[in-house]
């Protein structure tokens, strides 16, 4: 019986090699120096859903940190257990919107990251998405996620959602928007290609930050 293709993986196992080629180039400081200052100093249970290679899991095991990796790619996900071994990943075969296998453990988490992530889910995925995620998170927990801008490669699923969009359906959830920075992709050099990366807390106000242009 064929493996269960879940919704926004399209095209990701068929190209698993070079993909991996391609996401453990820039490090987890270079990729995400604009949000190292929200990253918790003292060690503590993080969550990276959709972690693809393990690049941003291994980081921050690195760095004392408990990560529990979602990756429903079989293929990267048997990739990232070899490129990064480490007691203090575990990893699960998972996916958004339901997160079930995540859910169920009953735990929360002081860091959740959505790395490229949040663009996969059609509207709907979203809305049903963003309490899921919420309730997950510590009380005083940090939520940052990215979203990408531009052309859709081909055999994949992804939808233009905005940085308005995701703020509003952060709100409905007591999550403040604590970052909100917009740049180019510098990194895998495609001029058509942008990011907003976005950052949330419970603790937050709800009042919008001005974004930063990089």
């Amino acid at each position: 019986m064929a493996a269960r293709r879940i919704s926004g993986t399209e095209g990701y196992a068929e190209e698993a090699e070079k993909l991996v080629r391609q996401y453990e180039l820039p490090s987890f400081a270079e990729l995400h120096s604009q949000i190292l200052h929200l990253i918790p100093t003292v060690p503590g249970r993080v969550l990276d859903i959709g972690a693809g290679t393990g690049r941003d899991a291994a980081a921050l095991a690195a760095r004392g940190h408990s990560v529990v990796a979602v990756e429903p790619t079989a293929a990267l996900r048997e990739k990232a257990t070899v490129l990064h071994p480490s007691p203090a990943i575990e990893w699960l075969d998972d996916s958004l919107p339901e997160l079930a296998q995540v859910t169920a453990r009953g735990e929360t988490f002081e860091l959740i990251l959505l790395t490229a992530v949040w663009m996969h889910l059609d509207a709907v995925q979203r809305r049903a998405a963003m309490p899921r995620v919420a309730g997950l998170l510590q009380p005083s927990g940090v939520l940052i996620l990215s979203l990408r801008h531009g052309p859709v490669p081909p055999g994949r699923r992804m939808f233009d959602v905005t940085a308005a969009e995701t703020v509003e359906l952060a709100q409905v959830q007591d999550l403040g928007l604590v970052l909100q920075h917009e740049n180019q992709d510098r990194f895998f050099r495609r001029p058509d290609v942008s990011w907003t990366r976005l950052a949330f807390s419970k603790a937050a106000e709800t009042s919008s930050p001005s974004p930063s242009f990089v």
